[in-house]
């Protein structure tokens, strides 16, 4: 199936350009394996005038400028969904329903500001969120429009110039959403770059850019951190996890199998909430993986645009290579049969856990004697992003969830959405810094300055 891929391209200050920089790394089509070009790079000179125009720009965006930002967006899903199937391998039956998230963005964040989330005045008091300047969001490659829109709406909502700069891997869909974004925001409010983490690197050394925020691996994210902490620069990183599926004795088999099935294939498993640890107890661990087994055999393996597809390949070559590397030496089991052709790799469940985040549709099986140890389980590790937990007795299984040292613990569920529209999506341990979420990401791009005439507060030393 043909898509026409859009022309990479920049914009910086208003203007486009193709990115001058040819990388060493070749752009594939992830159902074939085959090249389809370079991948690119903004030039040097064009990041420079990037910041430059990012330093001079100012002025909110209205909550009216953000909802034609969302119709625009709208009237374009269907392309954004292709692109990013194209581009990731993830089948187009999941892309079309991620690609909702797009314009949903920018519609929470016009509603936040007409909710009056850029004030929060006490009495007489007034209390001003306030822009905190240029914002940089680094967008990773497993959901690019969705995660860019939640982004890129928030820090233009608090009225921050924004540089966006995509993953180099899947930079197609980006320019659809920059191509709507600038019908409707002056120059230098909104600019587009390409590149790889040299070039990522390069922006966030720069004191001009005054908040971070990534969605990336941990490595990433703690360079990030250390090159943003002599500045004392916010960051909102989003980083790894290892995240583990509690399955209780009680548990429904069904329910079990579908959730393990699912956290194990939802984006083929690449993104930071998958499966990472099936943690299930001792005597029911052959039930629980052979019945997980038939959902994944079950499956249907090929290419992302096909519309019966419900497994597809990984991002790339050089990404499968490494998921594959975590496997060899280990014993684990695959299912299913992946075509020969592409990028594709069978889900796996190995007899240990691997403890680390492997960003592909494998995980390790932990066995457990008492209940007891469930928790001490979970909690192993540095990792604290997501877990799930799965058992027939509610209660008791939100419990256990209690007791699990992660942002957010679902119970009986597997929704690549979070819990709640209005719940925070925090972060323990090396998965991340700083909370993400509809009203927290809004926030994170500004600071806050108190307005008032002294009052009954007051205390005078002399």
């Amino acid at each position: 199936m043909s898509i026409g891929l859009p022309e990479i391209r920049d914009l910086v200050d208003g203007e486009w350009g193709a990115p001058a920089v040819d990388l060493v790394l070749a752009l594939e089509d992830p159902a074939t394996g085959e090249e389809i070009g370079r991948a690119r790079a903004s030039a040097p000179e064009v990041l420079e005038r990037a910041l430059g125009a990012a330093d001079a720009a100012s002025g909110r965006i209205d909550a009216d400028a953000l909802d034609a930002i969302a119709a625009g967006l709208e009237a374009r899903l269907d392309r954004l969904a292709e692109l990013d199937a194209f581009a990731t391998g993830v089948p187009l039956r999941q892309t079309e329903l991620l690609a909702a998230i797009v314009p949903g963005s920018f519609r929470l964040a016009a509603d936040q500001i007409r909710g009056g989330a850029l004030r929060a005045d006490r009495g007489p008091v007034e209390v001003h969120r306030l822009p905190l300047g240029p914002a940089l969001c680094l967008v990773p490659w497993n959901a690019p429009a969705p995660m860019a829109a939640h982004k890129v709406a928030n820090a233009l909502a608090a009225g921050c110039p924004v540089i966006l700069k995509v993953s180099e891997l899947t930079p197609y869909s980006a320019v659809v959403l920059a191509e709507v974004i600038a019908e409707h925001v002056p120059a230098g409010m909104f600019q587009l770059v390409h590149g790889d983490a040299a070039t990522g690197a390069r922006l966030v050394a720069d004191p001009r850019i005054k908040a971070v925020s990534f969605t990336g691996g941990v490595p990433g994210g703690r360079e990030i951190a250390t090159v943003s902490a002599p500045l004392l620069r916010p960051c909102q990183l989003e980083l790894g996890g290892n995240n583990p599926l509690i399955v209780l004795p009680d548990a429904d088999l069904d329910t079990a199998a579908r959730m393990g099935a699912e956290l194990l294939t939802t984006l083929n498993g690449q993104w930071c909430r998958a499966l990472g640890r099936l943690i299930v107890p001792a005597t029911r661990a052959s039930e629980v993986t052979e019945a997980i087994g038939k959902r994944l055999e079950a499956l249907r393996m090929g290419p992302p645009m096909e519309r019966a597809t419900e497994l597809g390949p990984l991002v790339h070559s050089r990404h499968a290579r490494g998921v594959r590397a975590a496997l060899e030496g280990r014993a684990h089991r695959t299912y299913g049969t992946p075509p020969d052709r592409g990028n594709y790799l069978a889900p796996a469940l190995l007899a240990e856990d691997l403890g680390e985040e492997v960003f592909g549709p494998v995980a390790g099986v932990v066995t457990y004697d008492s209940v007891e140890d469930v928790a001490r389980l979970a909690n192993a590790g540095p990792y604290g992003l997501e877990a799930y937990v799965c058992g027939a007795d509610t209660e008791f299984a939100l419990a256990v969830a209690r007791r699990i040292r992660a942002g957010e613990v679902k119970v009986n569920g597997s929704s690549v959405m979070s819990l709640d529209l209005m719940t925070p999506r925090p972060a323990w341990g090396v998965s991340g810094l700083g909370e993400e979420g509809t009203a927290e990401t809004l926030r994170f791009f500004t600071g806050a300055r108190v307005v008032g005439v002294e009052g009954r507060f007051a205390l005078h030393t002399s």
